[in-house]
Formats: structure tokens, C-alpha cells, sequence
């Protein structure tokens, strides 16, 4: 029967982030930067909310979009955080988490043969969606270009086919952001262009140097913006995401959402109206420690003599594998991993253009850190023919 199964499902690939893994997770005495999970606790003030609606029976359907308190509360996050104003009763959809976001919004926008932009290396969460609804991913190699999707990039791959650009910053897996004025060029070129801007912003709260300016805010008609609270509140789990667009665009996608999942779970409302009201800044001493986190990272790594570019947010490098090691980014992460109980990502989980790279995520402690980055040195000095 499998040949009756759809061939665009047939033709996707199991994300190589959790196929890798998955495949090093049995391995004993693993130090980790794999999964992009914070390791923080959801703070306990939002915790106490989702208990609270549980013993009070909030237990049942709520609205398609999300219960109204809420929607009122993630536009008033966005407007004080980024200056963005929406409308709650129409311009805003709850979601379960970033992922469905993403999911309802090209289903809604893309055609069979429609083409989407997108920077590689990227994290691989759109493109098997893209090709399930039938359009081309048209991906731009900005390796060269410090990882910056700017618009200097972009404007060689539109076409008249073009029906949507994937701005995804800070960006997993470089953690390298655009600032306001990169942002305005590209929106003024896509002014009087019928393009679809898609804006992933899950990291907004964890942006480090520079405060975090959405595209929304130059081109609100045309982009729909994704958020969420998995890392903003380290609330992966509860799965709530944000869709924010203009009402032309959000009355079509909430009817996809309907049908897909018929509204989020009530529970993790309730949960995420307290991170977004009292826990509306919760997400700043996480993100101290992150960038204590990074800097130490960063130096660690350029002591290493490896190359790499300094994130501006999220908690990832991807880092080039060192020339003097002739593996590819698979077998490179393998034996890391089998010789030095040390767990990367391999780039090639990020597209081809990811290739001759690894991901490395500094979520978790500073101790966990430098025993980790202790075994990474020790295995790239191994290799060097020259240390």
C-alpha cells in the first residue's frame, strides 16, 4: 500500500537533528549541544496558572483563535516589546506552538508551483511543508555573506513565481540576526511586489546586542509574523506559538487552523496569558546568562583556531569544521561524538549549504559548557597535524 501514499509526504526526510539524536542518545556518558531545548524551568508563577485552570475545570473548547484575554495579551507583548499593533479579535491566532504557525501559514499562501526564498543553512522545519503543499523551495547560500540574508541576496532569486521570503532571525542555526536597516531595505523593495514575507522571530526575546526590530514594522500588509513562548519562557512543551498578520490574511488562515486542530490547548492558554502579563519579562535573566554563555563559548571556540561567527541571538554557533579534518559534517559529528563523548549537530541537518559545518547549542549550564568544550579541544587537537 505505500505506493498509494502521498508522494510529497513519500519524499520528505525525518529531521536530521532528531534522527542524530536519536541515534547518539543511548550513548553513555554524552555531553550534549544538540537539541535546541533551554534548561531553564518555566517559571514557577506560570506553572501555578496552568495548575490553577486545571482546578478550576477551564477544560473545555475555547475559540478557534484563542481565548480573547489572551489574544489581548500577546498584542499588548508585541506592541510594548517591538512596536507592533494588531487587532485581538482578528489579527492574531494561538497556535500550537511555532511549528503549526508555520504549517497554517504556507498552507494557506502557497500554490502548486509557487516558490518560497529561504536562507541556507537553515533549520529544516520548512521546507518538507513547502514541498506538501505542492511548491519550490529556492534556497540562498549566504555563507559567504556572514550568514546575512540581506537584500542584496534575495533579490537575485525573485522571480514571477516568487510568492513568499522566509526571514527567520535571530536565526537557528547561526544565531545571526538583521538589523532594523536590513530589515527596511528589503521591505521597501517588496513594497509594490505581491510577496508574502513570513517572519520567524521565535527567538525576539533572546537577541543579545541589539534590540529585536521586526519587518512587521515596515511591512505589516504583506508579513505574517511567528511567535511563540517555547523559548522566550523555556515552554517548549506547552506548546503555544503566535501567528500575527493583517485581518485579510488571518481570516483565511484561521480556517486552516480550524480544521487542523480546532483551537490550542486551554490549559497552556491560561499558562501562556500569565507569561505574557505578569511573566512578561521573564525571559531577561535567561537571556543574561545565555550571553554569558555565548561569550565564553565564542572565546573557547576561537582558541580553538576554528572559525566562527559570533551570534547575535538565539543559543547556537555553527561552527566550520577545521580544514585540517577531512570528514564530512556526519562523520565528523560521529566521531566526536564516539571519541570524545561530545554531541554536535551535523551541519548538513541544515541543507546542503550547511555541509563542512556543526551546530552547537550552549543551552545549558557554564560547567556543562567547559567540560564539553574541554573534550572538543582535546579531539580537534588530536586531529591537527600541526598541534
Amino acid at each position: 500500500m505505500e505506493h498509494l501514499i502521498n508522494a510529497n509526504v513519500q519524499n520528505i526526510e525525518v529531521s536530521g537533528i532528531r534522527k542524530f539524536y536519536n541515534m547518539v542518545s543511548h550513548i553513555d556518558d554524552v555531553i550534549s549541544f544538540t537539541i535546541g531545548q533551554p534548561d531553564f524551568q518555566t517559571p514557577e508563577h506560570v506553572k501555578l496558572a496552568g495548575i490553577k485552570a486545571i482546578e478550576e475545570n477551564f477544560t473545555s473548547y475555547t475559540p478557534n483563535a484563542g481565548i480573547s484575554e489572551l489574544r489581548i495579551a500577546a498584542c499588548n507583548f508585541v506592541k510594548k516589546k517591538y512596536g507592533l499593533s494588531y487587532e485581538p479579535e482578528s489579527e492574531v491566532i494561538v497556535t500550537i506552538g511555532a511549528s503549526q504557525a508555520i504549517d497554517i501559514s504556507f498552507r494557506t499562501i502557497l500554490t502548486e508551483g509557487s516558490e518560497v526564498i529561504l536562507p541556507a543553512p537553515i533549520y529544516p522545519g520548512y521546507e518538507p511543508i513547502i514541498h506538501m503543499c505542492g511548491a519550490v523551495p529556492v534556497q540562498v547560500d549566504i555563507r559567504n555573506n556572514q550568514f546575512r540574508f540581506t537584500l542584496e541576496m534575495i533579490k537575485p532569486y525573485i522571480s514571477d513565481k516568487t510568492r513568499c521570503i522566509v526571514l527567520p532571525y535571530p536565526s537557528n542555526p547561526t544565531g545571526v540576526s538583521l538589523t532594523a536597516n536590513e530589515l527596511k531595505e528589503i521591505a521597501v523593495y517588496l513594497k509594490e511586489r505581491e510577496i508574502f514575507v513570513l517572519a520567524d522571530e521565535i527567538y525576539s526575546e533572546l537577541l543579545y546586542d541589539q534590540p529585536h526590530t521586526s519587518i512587521a514594522s515596515f511591512l505589516k500588509e504583506k508579513t505574517i509574523v511567528i511567535n511563540g513562548l517555547s523559548k522566550s519562557h523555556s515552554m517548549t512543551g506547552w506548546r503555544i506559538g503566535f501567528l500575527f498578520a493583517p485581518e485579510s490574511i488571518t481570516k483565511h488562515i484561521v480556517k486552516v487552523h480550524q480544521y487542523n486542530v480546532s483551537c490550542v490547548n486551554s490549559i497552556a492558554q491560561k499558562a501562556a496569558l500569565e507569561a505574557l502579563t505578569t511573566g512578561i519579562d521573564d525571559a531577561i535573566p535567561m537571556k543574561e546568562e545565555y550571553s554569558l554563555r555565548r561569550d565564553y563559548v565564542y572565546n573557547r571556540l576561537t582558541a580553538m583556531g576554528v572559525n566562527v561567527i559570533k551570534p547575535d541571538g538565539a543559543f547556537y554557533f555553527f561552527v566550520k569544521i577545521p580544514d585540517f579534518i577531512p570528514l564530512n559534517s556526519f562523520d565528523f559529528a560521529l566521531e566526536l561524538v564516539h571519541q570524545a563523548k561530545v554531541a554536535v549537530v551535523p551541519g548538513s541537518a541544515f541543507s546542503d549549504y550547511g555541509e563542512g559545518y556543526f551546530r552547537l547549542s550552549f543551552a545549558c549550564s557554564l560547567e556543562t559548557l567547559e567540560n564539553g568544550l574541554n573534550r572538543m579541544e582535546k579531539f580537534i587537537n588530536m586531529k591537527n597535524p600541526h598541534s
